[in-house]
């Protein structure tokens, strides 16, 4: 997704002289390219993350488009009070670019592991949550901030991830994407993704009891985009798993929920799948990270039995 993100970037900035990125000394064997076509439209604001974001909003405050690129929780944590104050409150168009979210830094521990960031940036009235689930959908995110840069955050995986859409989407705040279709039609049961646990959800989705599920993502969302989840969850007859790579405390299926604004029947269908407390302070891969969390196959199963 980092590789598609630049690359994307740099399609972006050729036709949009508005565009910059900055990073916070960062994201190298990546940025590179970037910075060569473009060097007075990229910054190293080096390892001052709070910093980083006063400069970011200063330069959207004239005009451009500010893209921050930094890993998992050092662009978003650390400056938690300029992304509010600065960024938000003044709705200045400023992406947060967080590489490597919730537990695909998993080997470096709990300062890389990006689990509570749906959580800060969801609660802030003007941000728009971007969390593309493969590499077109970064693209289609993209394409939708380049045209409506307002203050988002943009959270990616890390490195490796499949494709799954045959063709760039055009993903909109709030609205269902759909990854496959169920041969039953609107009576299979549904799993909604948010970000890159879309990679894991296609590979459970080979197992003979989850064949008929459709699969949906969801890419762009926020505080602001809640108004359609009623209307989507209730177009299909069979149960809805939303499953993200996060904790569900304030995460994406709380929204979801919130979402339904206690709508008896809607609530009724939504089930959820999303970390548990047991992973922090853990060190591992990935893999056996969202395991031991409960982002596994097994769980859908649980729910199903």
């Amino acid at each position: 997704m980092r590789n598609r993100f630049i690359t994307k970037l740099i399609d972006l900035a050729h036709h949009n002289d508005k565009l910059i990125l900055v990073v916070g000394d960062l994201g190298y064997n990546v940025v590179e390219p970037f910075a060569d076509l473009f060097p007075e439209r990229f910054l190293n604001a080096g390892v001052s993350e709070q910093n980083m974001m006063g400069l970011a909003a200063g330069l959207a405050s004239e005009g451009m488009h500010v893209f921050v690129y930094s890993i998992a929780n050092f662009p978003l944590f650390r400056c938690a009070e300029q992304i509010r104050n600065d960024v938000d409150y003044h709705n200045l168009p400023v992406t947060i670019v967080s590489v490597g979210g919730g537990l695909a830094y998993g080997a470096l521990g709990y300062s890389h592991h990006a689990l509570q960031d749906y959580a800060l940036i969801r609660t802030l009235p003007n941000m728009l949550i971007a969390s593309p689930g493969d590499p077109q959908e970064v693209e289609g995110c993209l394409d939708f901030l380049n045209e409506n840069p307002q203050p988002s955050y943009l959270r990616l995986g890390k490195a490796g991830e499949k494709e799954y859409h045959s063709k760039i989407p055009k993903p909109k705040p709030g609205l269902w994407q759909t990854v496959k279709e169920s041969p039953i039609g609107s009576s299979a049961p549904t799993l909604i993704t948010t970000g890159a646990v879309l990679q894991s959800v296609m590979e459970w989705s080979k197992h003979p009891k989850l064949k008929d599920f459709q699969i949906k993502s969801l890419p762009i969302w926020g505080l602001a985009s809640k108004k359609n989840q009623i209307e989507q969850v209730m177009s299909t007859e069979g149960i809805v798993i939303t499953v993200e790579d996060h904790l569900f405390d304030a995460g994406f299926g709380s929204w979801m929920k919130e979402s339904l604004g206690g709508n008896a029947e809607a609530e009724s269908r939504l089930r959820h799948i999303a970390l548990t407390s047991e992973v922090f302070g853990l060190v591992g891969s990935q893999e056996a990270l969202n395991e031991k969390g409960g982002i596994s196959l097994e769980s859908v199963l649980k729910i199903l039995s």
